[in-house]
């Protein structure tokens, strides 16, 4: 029997077996073979020749979307009231300093992604093992402690995110909304992969890109010939 639905199926059967598509053909099919009833997320994933054991192969940096990840972004301001203002006007959903520690730290988490000012990061530690394990505590590699949080989160709104290898040397990362155009899919695609380019790791020798897949949530993947990509 079937893993599978029928809507996965008859998705998958858009896929040439064997063949590699370019980035742009991937762009273009991965939108016909969205078969859900929501708007899908589109993602790539990325495997690297990354040995994650040793320090100088981790992958990580950020890049913002030149059109966007079409997802509403919930941010957490944590700073002084000094800072308060700023940081509601260049869009946090939420601000606080110690009151809303506090509320974190009772378990009260109703956001996306969290900012901070280097001088909160003391009292965020008391708050580091709930934060951490769902990958919301800010981090200077993520550019989300910074002096500049309206910069920040001003960039976050704007779909800039944060990608990484896993512990298995892959990158994970959302490329838009199947809502959003076969040409603008190609520019966060495009734009994406330059970025995992150009922050190649010194310590990875050999081949640095294994594989590369698009897809959309809950359908199949749509293998990249890498042979174009270069790297």
């Amino acid at each position: 029997m079937s893993k599978h639905g029928k809507k996965y199926r008859s998705a998958a059967e858009l896929i040439t077996a064997e063949k590699k598509y370019t980035l742009q053909e991937a762009c273009g099919l991965v939108k016909k073979i969205s078969k859900t009833s929501f708007d899908s997320t589109i993602e790539i994933h990325i495997a690297t020749g990354a040995n994650v054991k040793h320090a100088d192969q981790v992958v990580r940096a950020t890049i913002t979307l030149p059109a966007g990840t079409g997802k509403t972004v919930k941010i957490a301001a944590f700073c002084d009231e000094s800072d308060a203002k700023a940081a509601k006007k260049a869009g946090a959903d939420i601000i606080g300093g110690e009151d809303l520690i506090e509320t974190v730290g009772k378990g009260e988490i109703n956001f996306d992604v969290a900012v901070a000012t280097p001088n909160m990061m003391k009292s965020l530690a008391k708050i580091a093992r709930v934060l951490g394990p769902k990958g919301l505590m800010p981090s200077p590699k993520a550019g989300t402690v910074t002096p500049d949080i309206a910069t920040a989160i001003s960039e976050l709104k704007k779909g800039k995110i944060e990608f990484k290898t896993d512990k298995n040397g892959i990158i994970h990362s959302v490329l838009g909304k199947a809502s959003f155009s076969e040409g603008d899919l190609f520019k966060n695609a495009d734009a994406f992969l330059k970025a995992v380019i150009d922050h190649k790791p010194s310590g990875i020798k050999g081949t640095y890109i294994n594989s590369i897949t698009i897809t959309p949530s809950m359908g199949p993947g749509i293998p990249i010939n890498t042979a174009e990509i270069a790297s």
